[in-house]
Parts: structure tokens; sequence; C-alpha cells
């Protein structure tokens, strides 16, 4: 995270330095400049403001809203929690403490869909694909063809699975770990 700017203002006279000084510049009276933060009184820039129409405050029963196609996972409790299935084009997050399970349940489900003929796409930063395989034969899915990428860079799960990617339900584990090559902080931290 930027540290943010400060600036230091004279308490007498209200004249602002960069940086502090035993005398302030403006009113030449001494030990007056008491650190503050400037005020941001420049629009926030948005990058999806243009794609965005002004929203209107309107009632609930009001909306019309349409149902969309869900593809059922094989799994009757996640299928239940998202509404029946997983809608084209959505993206589901799934959360919770390390090792209760979510890497599991989505194997699994992909698993299923993959036998349904939905082609799939396992991409984990967390894990190799070996340690993939391990699970998924320990789950009794033998000879499953979900496809697997183990991967950290952003850039790379579109480029590196190629023309699969493009057709796949993606699935991604520990999205913490995925940053683009460009930045160096350091993995699952704010900015990463």
């Amino acid at each position: 995270m930027a540290k943010e700017k400060t600036v230091y203002v004279c308490s007498d006279c209200g004249g602002i330095s960069p940086k502090w000084l035993g005398k302030c510049p403006s009113c030449n009276a001494w030990n007056t400049l008491i650190e503050s933060v400037p005020e941001n009184t420049a629009p926030t820039k948005n990058r999806f403001a243009s794609l965005a129409k002004t929203a209107e405050v309107v009632t609930l029963g009001d909306i019309d809203a349409v149902d969309m196609a869900r593809t059922p996972t094989g799994h009757e409790e996640l299928d239940r929690v998202l509404g029946g299935g997983i809608v084209e084009g959505g993206v589901v997050l799934i959360g919770g403490d390390p090792g209760i399970g979510k890497s599991t349940l989505l194997l699994q489900a992909l698993d299923s869909l993959q036998r349904s003929g939905q082609a799939t796409l396992y991409v984990t930063g967390e894990e190799s694909g070996a340690q993939v395989a391990l699970r998924s034969r320990r789950l009794g899915l033998d000879h499953s063809q979900v496809k697997v990428l183990a991967e950290i860079q952003l850039k790379n799960p579109g480029h590196t699975g190629g023309h699969a990617a493009r057709h796949c339900r993606h699935r991604l584990d520990s999205n913490r770990l995925f940053r683009p090559a460009h930045l160096r902080a350091r993995l699952g931290r704010a900015g990463a």
C-alpha cells in the first residue's frame, strides 16, 4: 500500500509546506507547522464509470429479473447453494478457513461437470499438478479428464492454457496467490 502523502499546515496563518520546517515560510512564525493529510478534492476515478449508467432507486417488485440457465454440478448441496447450478459466465467465490474442503469440493464438482461432457480447467496457484492428481485419486476420481494448470502469474492462465482455457469452466484455487507478472509485491497481500 502506498504511503499517504502528508503536508504541514501552519496553525497561525494556514500556510502549507510539503515538509516540516521550524519556521512557517508564509508568516515566519516558529514551531507552528502541524502534519496533516491534504483533502482530495479531485473526483475519484473509476475505470468502469463510462460503462455504467447512473443508478436510480427502484422498488424491488418493479425490477424485471429473468432467471439464468444453470448447469448442475452433480453435487446436490452445492447446486442448492448455487441456486440450481453454475451460471455460464458467472463467478462464484468459495471462501473459508484452510483445510475445510474448498479445493476438494470444487475438484469433485469439476470432475462431475467433465464426466457430463462439460470442458473443465482446474487452475491452481498453491498446488502442483501432481498434488491435484493425488487428491483426485484419494477421492476415487480415477481417470478424471479434468485439465490442470499450476500457475501463479495472472497473464499466464489464459495464455498457457491456450485454446482449452477459452472454452472451459475455470476454477481458480487460492486466488490470493495470483498476481500480474509486473507486480513485485509479496503474494497474498493487498496490491499483489
